[in-house]
């Protein structure tokens, strides 16, 4: 089961949505006073920062103000820390972080990434109301490896297999990193070594993502090397 990742291998639990828009569609942008960055830097980054206040500060309190009410908690069992372009909700069951960036790609444009880590316990993800609160926000789920593991081992692992179990990989020449898609699950799998990171093609909450993650090991389960990756 997802909800009993072992501790002696995985480290870390994240969750992971992105999201954007144009720089010039911010509340903060004055056509007549601003230019759209065409890089991105630290100075226009720092620029961002100031434009997308008004979002950054309203989508955070909307986030508080939901999951303060939805999960019951008391005054003392949440808080919100705004400082664009980052604001962090920490509550006692979990945190979130919601950055804006300009994309490294296309600084006319920015991206906006909201991250779900530190869950107590992953019973929390399967709540209702926390369901509710979280639905469709996430694309990606990244389990942080305590010792990590040769890229090129899971190929091997995988090509051994030559398609049993549905499991495929694919890789760059240099195997710095390799995905991994398993058949019956929408996702792409990709280890780069020191994580696992399973992307998604449309967004879900927790509960979906770790969903899928059952079904990703249960998959690793017909390979003893790719079993002790994550089982």
């Amino acid at each position: 089961m997802a909800a009993e990742l072992p501790e002696r291998i995985v480290t870390s639990l994240a969750f992971t949505g992105r999201g954007g828009g144009a720089v010039k569609q911010l509340a903060g942008f004055k056509k007549s006073h601003h230019s759209v960055p065409d890089a991105a830097n630290a100075t226009t980054n720092a620029f961002l920062g100031k434009i997308c206040e008004t979002e950054l500060a309203e989508e955070a309190e909307r986030l508080f103000q939901e999951v303060r009410a939805g999960l019951e908690y008391k005054r003392k069992d949440i808080a919100l820390t705004v400082t664009s372009p980052l604001a962090v909700l920490t509550a006692k069951d979990f945190a979130v972080e919601v950055l804006y960036a300009l994309e490294e790609t296309d600084p006319a444009r920015y991206a906006v990434t909201t991250t779900l880590r530190d869950l107590r316990d992953l019973e929390t993800a399967q709540r209702p109301e926390f369901a509710r609160i979280m639905a469709g926000k996430f694309t990606e789920i990244t389990l942080g490896l305590k010792k990590g593991v040769r890229v090129e081992a899971v190929i091997d692992a995988i090509e051994a297999l030559e398609g049993e179990g549905g499991i495929g990989v694919e890789y760059p020449s240099d195997c710095r990193e390799c995905t991994v898609r398993v058949e019956g699950v929408d996702a792409a799998v990709r280890c780069t070594g020191m994580s696992l990171e399973i992307v998604f093609a449309r967004g879900g909450g927790p509960a979906e993502l770790l969903a899928a993650l059952a079904a990703v090991r249960e998959a690793f389960q017909i390979s003893k090397a790719l079993a002790g990756m994550i089982a």
